[in-house]
């Protein structure tokens, strides 16, 4: 079983959601980025999220734009993103990574070879936004020789016949997003989400996980009652940008702390 796999059934056994804070790469710096996610996993991350800098984001709201853009100007690319994995990796070898992105770099290094490094540096699952299903096969069938899940997005706006194609290429999990919009969005209508996940169920044999508009406490622990995990972002990302640097891992491991007691309240 991959890490990703090993981690839900593991939740499942415990009736627990997994809790997925995501960052971006090279934000605040390149320094701090390793640091943050021994934070995270510390805190009661089950699997860390970690998004590929990119300048011309689709799904991203303004906030993780923000950090994309800071962590460009510190020159961070995809060789560097998968660098902190590697370096993670020398003293975690348990919490899953996903990198989240785009078509582009991927492309750039050639499917192959981004499959093949990422699997050298312990990365277990790829989302990229801007490839779907019905074009996914080359960089699929690439990651799928390593062992690395492909993970694609679910929106309210999804058809069930393109669940259905979906389920056929995806592995790990799908990431619902709960909203229509970008990142950071507001407005989440939880009984209208909610609403959305057992259709997804019947089509997708994946566990489920709820990304997009989760800000706090009272939210994650609401959508834990009926997601296999919580995905939380631009709330996350959001931190780091308010935070001194001196105080970001303090702030950070604060919050995640309290977003995963939230989650697991009787």
């Amino acid at each position: 079983m991959s890490r990703i796999s090993t981690i839900f059934a593991t939740l499942k056994t415990q009736h627990k959601a997994a809790l997925i804070p995501f960052i971006t790469a090279g934000d605040p710096d390149p320094q701090l980025t390793v640091p943050i996610l021994h934070a995270l996993a510390a805190s009661g991350a089950d699997i860390i999220e970690m998004g590929v800098p990119f300048s011309d984001p689709m799904a991203d709201g303004p906030t993780i734009q923000r950090a994309s853009e800071r962590a460009l100007r510190h020159g961070v690319g995809l060789k560097d993103v998968l660098a902190m994995v590697a370096e993670f990796r020398t003293t975690n070898n348990t919490t899953p990574i996903v990198l989240m992105g785009y078509a582009n770099p991927i492309e750039r290094m050639g499917y192959a070879a981004f499959a093949t490094q990422a699997a050298a540096a312990g990365v277990d699952g790829v989302l990229t936004v801007d490839i779907p299903p019905e074009e996914c096969t080359g960089v699929a069938d690439a990651l799928a020789a390593h062992n690395i899940d492909m993970i694609f997005l679910l929106s309210p706006t999804t058809p069930e016949s393109r669940i259905s194609v979906v389920a056929q290429r995806a592995s790990g999990f799908v990431y619902y997003v709960s909203l229509k919009g970008v990142t950071g969005s507001a407005n989440l209508d939880l009984v209208e989400v909610a609403s959305h996940i057992p259709v997804i169920r019947e089509r997708c044999g994946l566990p489920v996980g709820v990304g997009f508009g989760i800000r706090d406490g009272a939210t994650a622990h609401s959508i834990a009652q009926f997601a296999d995990a919580v995905v939380i972002g631009s709330r996350i990302v959001q931190e780091i940008e308010n935070s001194p640097r001196e105080q970001v891992i303090n702030n950070l491991s604060a919050f995640v702390r309290s977003i995963r007691a939230a989650m697991d309240a009787q």
